[in-house]
């Protein structure tokens, strides 16, 4: 152990009530800091996962219309025609995808791309033995879709089984919400209409997405009978595409655009006010909880500054026994550096235990998606940053005092005129 260090630690076990209250303000502010981050960003990875399961990565959708228009350049000698393209927000498209297997086909040459499915889309009336409402009709090849799709834990979390709807032609998987509304159970009938057309099916499995509003309207069939009822015999209304790397989704969805010539919009462009409404919470709690490391700050700025002028005459001898300004300096660091160290460990065993135990605590959360228990996402990022914070408000109040400690000379000391 170095002598700085260790005179470091007998000024710091001068004032220990003051340096403890700091002590603690650090490793709760650290913990805290640390919690408040692993619930809003696992908060947000659980909605991300949500809507990846439903709604896939990307969703190839309309077709995009030729939009090119002439332009005429001129100059002094010459003037020439020229093509241009519209600028996105000005496209036209045409509604669906015209040849979804060749579209198929195509993405799955993408390199990110790990499951593709195609979709035909329509609205209907379902009418149970108690009452009717409105729906959707999603037709599906039921193992393309469950590669792009969580709708196996999906039916999991319901009832019934997805072997049940494999087999049964005249099956469909209903929602959670939808079948409540309807008094519907797994093995009942139900009728659609879409349009003039009305067929009977039987509700083969119930699915529970965890988003309100896709378990209130969403009915999967078989994509042969999806298209009889619908009457859309050929084409699709959208391609759902799920990535290896979901965070390459906007790159992907812009490449897609332009091989493809078909509407491609990514998962973080279809949430985006969501993602934006996460984000201003995790800033928010960082900011609030950082107060806390801040106070404690102040308080050892305060207590270090009292150091310094308790021990004005221990400075004084140390400085006729050799010792340099940078010596008294690095002793204040010290007291900071032991602050800190002994504060971020604190505050990482408060932040992982508080954080174990809040993720088992039981909640009901029903909304845009579905939780039974606080969701917490563990990163080492957040103890990093937390650390961070917590160095440059300590060092800060570290630094001030010792820079004033190194500035006192023995002899201003000993005729009692040092400032």
């Amino acid at each position: 152990m170095s002598t700085n260090l260790r005179i470091a630690l007998r000024f710091l076990t001068a004032r220990k009530r003051s340096m403890l209250m700091s002590l603690s303000g650090i490793v709760f502010g650290v913990g805290f800091f640390i919690v408040t981050q692993a619930q809003t960003s696992g908060f947000e990875e659980f909605f991300v996962k949500t809507i990846l399961g439903t709604n896939g990565a990307i969703r190839i959708e309309d077709k995009i219309q030729a939009t090119m228009f002439p332009m005429i350049a001129t100059g002094a000698h010459f003037e020439s025609k020229f093509e241009v393209a519209a600028a996105r927000e000005a496209r036209k498209y045409v509604e669906g995808v015209e040849e979804p297997d060749v579209m198929m086909d195509a993405l799955r040459r993408f390199r990110n791309v790990s499951g593709v499915s195609i979709v035909v889309e329509g609205s209907v009336v379902a009418d149970s033995s108690f009452k009717n409402d409105t729906a959707k009709v999603y037709g599906i090849r039921l193992d393309d879709h469950l590669a792009v799709s969580d709708l196996a834990a999906q039916v999991s979390r319901g009832s019934g089984s997805l072997e049940n709807f494999r087999t049964t032609p005249q099956g469909v998987l209903m929602g959670q919400e939808l079948a409540n509304r309807l008094q519907l159970v797994v093995g009942d009938s139900l009728i659609l209409r879409a349009g003039t057309e009305q067929r009977r099916y039987r509700l083969a499995g119930i699915y529970a997405s965890g988003v309100r509003d896709i378990d209130r309207v969403r009915i999967f069939m078989h994509l042969g009978e999806a298209r009889s009822l619908l009457k859309k015999t050929t084409g699709a209304s959208f391609i759902q595409v799920a990535l290896f790397d979901r965070n390459r989704a906007p790159q992907d969805a812009e490449q897609m655009e332009q091989v493809l010539k078909h509407g491609a919009q990514s998962w973080q462009e279809r949430e985006v006010s969501w993602l934006e409404a996460f984000h201003a919470l995790q800033i928010s709690a960082a900011l609030t909880v950082s107060t806390i490391i801040l106070i404690s700050g102040l308080g050892m700025f305060n207590t270090l500054a009292m150091i310094v002028i308790e021990k004005t005459k221990e400075i004084a001898i140390l400085r006729s026994m050799g010792y340099t300004r940078q010596d008294i300096a690095r002793i204040f660091i010290w007291l900071g550096t032991i602050v800190l160290v002994l504060g971020t460990m604190g505050g990482w065993a408060l932040g992982a235990s508080v954080t174990y135990g809040v993720s088992k605590y039981p909640i009901h959360l029903r909304g845009i998606f579905s939780a039974d228990n606080f969701q917490v996402h563990w990163s080492i990022w957040h103890y990093v940053v937390g650390t961070l914070s917590a160095a440059v408000v300590v060092m800060t109040a570290a630094i001030i005092p010792a820079r004033r400690a190194a500035r006192l000379e023995p002899g201003d000391i000993i005729r009692g005129t040092s400032q």
